[in-house]
């Protein structure tokens, strides 16, 4: 029986293979969740078969995102002892999305996010945080302003602006011109080309790859990207702080205010 409840974990020869497995939730990202992809990540480095890690989505849709208050969630949230009030809201984002996000950038071996249906917020953090993107040609990317912010890395500047002050989504084809997937391809042919190339990759000398990934990261870094991305994070809490997201408070009455992605998915049933 599996140690996960909310992830798939499995190895074909040289592949880890992890899996979000909340289907029935659009693979909303619970804490847990992130806490058992966390692991399993750590257990694709720590076996010396591995070679290579593909992230992807049970069910229709890669992922809707940040759990915002499903019983699984709300029931894994009563024991864990966050201090109140703003600094606990700081801590827990810090860990389960800064320190996850680039902990996983830097995992010491390569990464892909198959990626498919919708891709929204949380969603486009974990697969911005993997080394290559591989898309369905039918997924709906939803970028913004998140606790682990790589939008402007993932994009460009302007772009980021455009699309973030808008609140819309992103087809793979736009998204590939972007510079945000490596590939977009048929969504019958995902999980082929997918693993075809995960496949070509572990053919690589693990000791090469290794080193080439921290070579790119560090000059990535150089630019600004660790200290960028670091510093994003006070001004998200602010923004949570502020009233912007949803409180507690309004969880635990069951109210939901018009988000930027309730506003995109609203753009998105207008232009259909």
């Amino acid at each position: 029986m599996s140690k996960y409840r909310h992830i798939l974990y499995e190895k074909q020869d040289m592949i880890a293979r992890v899996k979000l497995n909340r289907p029935q939730y659009f693979n909303a990202q619970t804490e847990l969740m992130l806490d058992e992809m966390d692991d399993a990540f750590q257990s694709a480095v720590d076996d010396e078969d591995v070679r290579v890690i593909i992230l992807s989505g049970e069910g229709d849709h890669f992922s809707s995102g940040h759990d915002l208050g499903t019983p699984e969630e709300q029931e894994d949230q009563a024991p864990r002892d966050y201090p109140e009030g703003i600094s606990g809201v700081y801590i827990r984002f810090e860990r389960i999305y800064l320190e996850y996000g680039l902990r996983w950038r830097d995992l010491p071996k390569p990464t892909i996010a198959m990626v498919h249906g919708y891709c929204i917020f949380g969603g486009w953090m974990i697969a911005s945080s993997m080394d290559i993107v591989i898309a369905a040609d039918d997924t709906k990317f939803l970028p913004g302003f998140v606790e682990y912010f790589s939008v402007p890395w993932d994009i460009g500047i302007r772009k980021a602006r455009e699309i973030l002050f808008q609140s819309r989504f992103i087809d793979a084809q736009e998204a590939l011109e972007l510079g945000f997937i490596n590939r977009a391809v048929p969504r019958g042919k995902l999980e082929a080309e997918t693993m075809e190339l995960a496949e070509c990759i572990a053919e690589s000398e693990p000791f090469l790859t290794r080193l080439t990934k921290l070579s790119i990261n560090q000059a990535q870094d150089a630019m600004g990207f660790r200290l960028a991305v670091q510093a994003a994070l006070s001004n998200f809490v602010i923004m949570a702080s502020a009233g912007t997201i949803r409180t507690p408070e309004e969880l635990a009455q069951g109210k939901r205010s018009l988000s930027p992605v309730d506003r995109a998915l609203a753009k998105l049933r207008k232009e259909k």
